[in-house]
């Protein structure tokens, strides 16, 4: 067991500190936005696996009724393997440290959930009062689009049950036609791609761990790949020029090519817009995909490693 569990802190601690460090210096990701979140959701899959696969196997070596519940079908020789019967000091800390971890993870995440319901359903009786009066008879469901009377061109997606795709007239008045459809296929990228999950998730990890470079990395990797995703989504449509020109008006009363941080992003999406980077070639594209999957597995495979060489 003592080996298993340092070949989960050491996997761990690898896709914890190092890799992200690495992968936000890469620059390959804002050419393959898609695979960059692909990659990012795989090391933070490969942390939370090695922490649960250690957490456990510490759970069962210092408390029986545990080891019980999780060796009972097992063989004699697979429990044997791992060496449970006597747990090191430094075991039951990790395994303390663990189970405090995995507490506050689980608590930030109902945290995160309340505070998005909370959010939404804020928003949503916001919008209400805003959003003009129908004509009597007609009926009280306004559907997928909801146009609100305002002069700043403004257009988001609202998640929930129903979504909503909310545009002003602002924006109906500033954009052309083509400019208006390539707002709207961006929108529409994030809800299919249900990149409002994935922000969420980011946000819970970052919020609770903050000091761990992943997760910091994870929450504004996240922040920045997803309006990139969504970017090609409409480009690929509507054409990387008049998808630039679209995000330059609505966004030009907040500054969008200023200098500020705050803004930055925003002129290095329309920058990437105007001089787009050739994409990676598929068979890279698939080997990246793939490599980031099969991370993940290692924690697994550590674990049951000596069990299965029990068996064989």
């Amino acid at each position: 067991m003592t080996v298993t569990l340092l070949l989960l802190s050491v996997v761990g601690l690898t896709a914890a500190v190092p890799a992200p460090r690495a992968l936000t210096r890469a620059e390959w990701p804002e050419r393959e936005p898609v695979v960059g979140l692909w990659v990012w959701q795989c090391l933070v899959a490969t942390v939370l696996l090695s922490c649960l696969t250690a957490l456990t196997l510490g759970a069962a070596a210092v408390f029986q009724t545990v080891r019980h519940h999780v060796f009972a079908p097992a063989p004699p020789a697979v429990t044997a393997a791992y060496d449970l019967s006597a747990a090191p000091v430094w075991a039951v800390v990790l395994t303390v440290l663990l189970a405090c971890g995995a507490a506050w993870t689980t608590a930030m995440l109902a945290r995160e959930l309340v505070e998005v319901r909370r959010r939404r359903d804020t928003t949503r009786a916001h919008l209400r009062e805003r959003a003009p009066e129908l004509p009597a008879g007609l009926p009280r469901s306004r559907g997928p689009l909801l146009v609100l009377e305002d002069e700043y061109p403004d257009a988001w997606w609202l998640p929930g049950h129903p979504p909503q795709l909310v545009v002003t007239t602002g924006a109906l008045h500033k954009l052309t036609d083509h400019q208006l459809d390539a707002v709207l296929t961006h929108e529409r990228g994030h809800a299919r791609a249900h990149h409002d999950w994935l922000l969420h998730l980011s946000t819970a990890l970052a919020t609770g761990f903050p000091r761990v470079p992943l997760f910091a990395h994870f929450c504004d990797q996240t922040r920045r790949l997803v309006e990139l995703a969504a970017d090609d989504t409409a480009s690929r449509r509507c054409g990387h020029l008049t998808t630039a020109l679209a995000l330059i008006e609505l966004n030009q009363h907040r500054g969008v090519l200023s200098c500020s941080s705050s803004h930055r992003l925003l002129g290095e999406r329309v920058d990437r817009l105007l001089e787009p980077k050739p994409r990676l070639n598929r068979r890279r594209r698939a080997l990246t995909t793939t490599v980031a999957a099969l991370v993940p597995l290692l924690p697994l495979i550590i674990t049951f490693l000596p069990g299965l060489s029990a068996l064989g």
